[in-house]
């Protein structure tokens, strides 16, 4: 069926042009998650409906509760078209939670061979949807897109990742940058790979212009989500590589990422109680990249998060409890604390 469509599509695909275009990876859905940003899921949603529906089939919405005009935004996108799937949650399911769900709609609705995952601020950037095609029968599971910030710099939230503590080389190479004040830069690819002309192997990436197979799906099943926001999606893609998925980074397919969470060069959490799942979901990441060589990393990692509340003056007692609690809980992998739990504490004086 899979293959009848792929077929089907590239045969019949044109852009607005009229130039054929080819749709070698079949059936290609979005899945965007949003929560309260209207402007920025309009911007997303009209560039992704502008796509030939032979290149994008059809794009699933999650609606994490909005307060403000989302819903308007989504039903005026999908007035008189059947390529939008909406879905307005009773409830914030964060990140994970919206992707956990709108990736099951996906399949379940539209039987894609392909979808790309994104938040409402992130969307591609003009020919990464053809440039993803063109680089679909490479013989990859998963394709993370090179994601820059709306000036044009790269986008260090989206840099994707390969697992350090898997070879001695690559320890080592970790030990090199910490010990030069460039930790991250031990972990994530060199931005060096943002200029290459071909696609670079590795273990994990995030939410924002990550291509999954219907393989990969049968591989890492659905996130996570009891991991609420951040980490989510390296946790899934690390479960990926370890169960034999091939995930590459492709420099060719660009997507742009509009982010205002963390201020302050990345330091300030905006609104306080993400830093909660940040610190406590990293420690999982941690813990599972790291194996037994995490308690040593953990004296590290924690003064530098020790370190932050110098970034949330007027905050500074609120970010100490919520950093206490989130490394108690991710010792413990507690997964079962409610967002009103943190809010709550986020807001104690």
């Amino acid at each position: 069926m899979a293959e009848s469509r792929g077929a089907t599509a590239g045969a019949a695909a044109r852009d607005r042009a009229g130039t054929p275009v080819a749709a070698a990876a079949g059936r290609l859905v979005a899945v965007v998650v949003t929560h309260n940003r209207a402007d920025k899921l309009d911007i997303t949603l009209g560039r992704l409906l502008a796509e030939p529906p032979a290149l994008l089939s059809a794009v699933v919405v999650v609606d994490n509760a909005s307060t403000d005009a989302t819903p308007g935004v989504v039903g005026r996108h999908g007035a008189g078209s059947d390529r939008l799937a909406g879905h307005r949650s009773a409830v914030n399911l964060g990140g994970a939670g919206g992707f956990a769900l709108g990736l099951r709609m996906a399949v379940e609705r539209f039987d894609p061979d392909w979808v790309v995952v994104m938040d409402d601020d992130a969307r591609p950037l003009p020919g990464a949807i053809a440039a993803f095609h063109a680089a679909a029968g490479e013989g990859w599971d998963a394709i993370a897109a090179a994601v820059y910030e709306p000036d044009g710099a790269i986008c260090e939230m989206n840099r994707p990742s390969r697992n350090p503590f898997r070879s001695a080389g690559g320890f080592v190479s970790l030990l090199s940058h910490a010990l030069r004040g460039r930790g991250r830069d031990g972990f994530h690819i060199p931005r060096a790979a943002y200029d290459a002309a071909r696609p670079l192997a590795i273990d994990a990436a995030s939410f924002v212009g990550l291509f999954l197979s219907r393989r990969a799906l049968g591989l890492a099943g659905y996130p996570d989500a009891r991991l609420f926001i951040y980490g989510d999606d390296v946790l899934y893609t690390l479960a990926l590589s370890e169960r034999g998925g091939r995930i590459c980074f492709h420099p060719g397919i660009r997507f742009e990422h509009d982010f205002t969470t963390i201020t302050t060069a990345g330091q300030r959490f905006v609104p306080l109680w993400k830093s909660y799942y940040h610190h406590r979901n990293l420690l999982i990441v941690y813990r599972r990249s790291a194996g037994w060589l995490f308690w040593p990393a953990l004296l590290v990692v924690l003064p530098k998060w020790l370190m932050k509340v110098r970034h949330h003056r007027g905050e500074r007692r609120a970010y100490l409890r919520l950093l206490g609690r989130a490394v108690a809980d991710g010792l413990a992998t507690r997964l079962d604390v409610t967002l009103a739990e943190i809010e709550a504490s986020a807001r104690e004086a």
